[in-house]
C-alpha cells in the first residue's frame, strides 16, 4: 500500500488546508525593509506571527496523526 492511500482522506485534506493557509500567510509577509506605519498597518504583525504558529502547530498535529494512523492500518 502507499502511504497516500494509508492516509485518512479528512486527515489528508486538513494537511492540504493547512499548507495552503502556510504557504498564503508566508507570502503575503511584507518585506523586512519595507516600513509601513502602523496607521496604515490592516493586520497587525504579530497577530499574523501567532496565525503561523498556530498553523505550524496544526500541521504537526494532522502529521502526527497521521503517522497514528499509518501504524494502525500496518498493524505495526
Amino acid at each position: 500500500m502507499s502511504a497516500q492511500s494509508d492516509k485518512s482522506p479528512f486527515l489528508h485534506e486538513l494537511e492540504v488546508e493547512v499548507e495552503t493557509e502556510l504557504d498564503q500567510v508566508e507570502s503575503s509577509a511584507p518585506a523586512d525593509e519595507v516600513v509601513v506605519p502602523p496607521s496604515e498597518w490592516l493586520f497587525d504583525p504579530t497577530d499574523i506571527d501567532r496565525e503561523e504558529a498556530s498553523l505550524r502547530s496544526l500541521l504537526g498535529a494532522v502529521e502526527a496523526l497521521e503517522g497514528d494512523h499509518r501504524q494502525d492500518s500496518t498493524g505495526q
